[in-house]
């Protein structure tokens, strides 16, 4: 594709895996993992969508995203406040919405999912919609699981998904800690958790 405009893009380091970030006109169009499996279809769609190709550097917003996502691992931010470029159709951009209302700590089911969004017989375009998802973590599609609680596929793998999952619900757990015992079993699952490492 011969364009003269550029998605520029840099990488992230978390402590469960290596993001890729990109940037156009201002806005965050990419943050998703670098070893998912997805990663070309990804980038094809941003690049045939935004009609640019893609090019190393920073940003001031690809900056402040590595900012906000390292808050976030460290525990400080729970939601993130960067200008985004949504590459999708208009029912991905519905079901991305919805997935950025999901609160932290919390999960919902494809199924609980497709009944906001669409009619119960889209739950197949409901989870492709959230399986193209190129904004990984600052639209937490981790959150969203099996109707029976399972795991079930994740950009980041299913490692990743389960980290992110249980960081948020052990820090919501340290919070609402509501007696010595239960402060040290939260402290010792928070601990557990970053050893993992």
């Amino acid at each position: 594709m011969k364009s003269d405009r550029y998605v520029i893009t840099s990488t992230c380091q978390t402590p469960c895996g290596e993001l890729i970030l990109g940037s156009i006109d201002g806005k965050l169009c990419l943050c998703d993992w670098t070893k998912s499996r997805h990663r070309r279809t990804v980038d094809n769609r941003i690049q045939k969508m935004l009609v640019a190709r893609y090019m190393q550097g920073s940003t001031p917003v690809i900056e402040e995203a590595k900012k906000q996502i390292a808050e976030y691992f460290d525990g400080r931010r729970r939601e993130f406040d960067l200008p985004v470029n949504l590459t999708g159709t208009g029912f991905q951009q519905r079901v991305w919405e919805y997935i950025s209302r999901i609160p932290y700590g919390t999960t919902r089911s494809y199924a609980a999912l497709t009944s906001e969004v669409a009619s119960e017989s889209d739950i197949r375009a409901v989870s492709n919609a959230v399986g193209a998802n190129s904004l990984s973590i600052i639209i937490p599609c981790h959150r969203v699981i099996g109707s029976r609680g399972q795991l079930t596929g994740y950009a980041g793998g299913l490692v990743a998904k389960q980290y992110l999952i249980d960081f948020e619900k052990t820090l919501i757990a340290l919070e609402n800690a509501d007696s010595p015992e239960s402060m040290e079993r939260a402290r010792a699952d928070r601990e557990a958790l970053l050893s993992a490492d």
